[in-house]
């Protein structure tokens, strides 16, 4: 089977194509079955039903600054195989952004009016990266996965104890971003300065901070 190489003009329109569907949604999945799919709902106060909500239209602001940062990665990657993780994590990643919004949905939130901006801005940061080097690149992803994993951790303790729907999605993201960690450190992935972590911690902070609320 033949590998079909696209110019940089048919790269553009992929990419336009994958910014349009991450922020009004249709994107292309892995076809894996919502985790809470076969979970109990149990009844959740106005105020819990508002907090997860709130939780995760942040998870969604998150995927979506994620998917920029995949893609931004591919765009300059110079290994193929290297592109060819970006583009695989970037997939599974459609899957985190599918089951945040539905549940955001499910749970009386929309998503955030500031996806546009987390998306522009990622993918600007994602080339950044890639830019510099593909081990690089690789540690980016690395420690963006790592504190998304921390930051699942914290929401995971926040949710309402028997919002079990909800905690299966987290939980199931949590497992993914691990892997996505794990995986881009195997491929080669340098530890990051502390400077560049503590500038990503502040960012994701700011963004967390502004979706809880737009």
């Amino acid at each position: 089977m033949k590998t079909r190489h696209y110019s940089p003009f048919d790269q553009l329109l992929i990419n336009f194509d994958t910014g349009m569907r991450t922020v009004l949604g249709g994107v292309h999945t892995t076809g894996r079955a919502n985790p809470a799919t076969n979970v109990a709902q149990h009844e959740l106060s106005k105020s819990e039903q508002d907090l997860a909500g709130r939780l995760m239209r942040i998870n969604h602001a998150g995927e979506v600054a994620a998917q920029g940062l995949y893609q931004g990665q591919a765009l300059t990657a110079r290994l193929p195989k290297v592109r060819a993780h970006m583009e695989q994590a970037a997939l599974e990643e459609n899957d985190h952004l599918d089951w945040c919004k539905k549940r955001a949905a499910e749970l009386g939130k929309r998503t955030s009016l500031l996806d546009p901006l987390w998306y522009l801005g990622s993918v600007a940061i994602g080339a950044a990266a890639g830019a510099a080097g593909d081990k690089w690149s690789l540690g980016f992803v690395a420690e963006t996965e790592r504190q998304v994993v921390k930051h699942l951790d914290s929401h995971l303790q926040r949710l309402p104890q028997h919002d079990e729907k909800t905690r299966a999605i987290l939980q199931q993201m949590k497992i993914d971003e691990g892997k996505h960690a794990t995986s881009a450190v195997k491929s080669g992935g340098a530890q990051l300065p502390a400077p560049i972590q503590k500038a990503m911690q502040l960012v994701s902070k700011v963004m967390t901070k502004s979706a809880y609320w737009i």
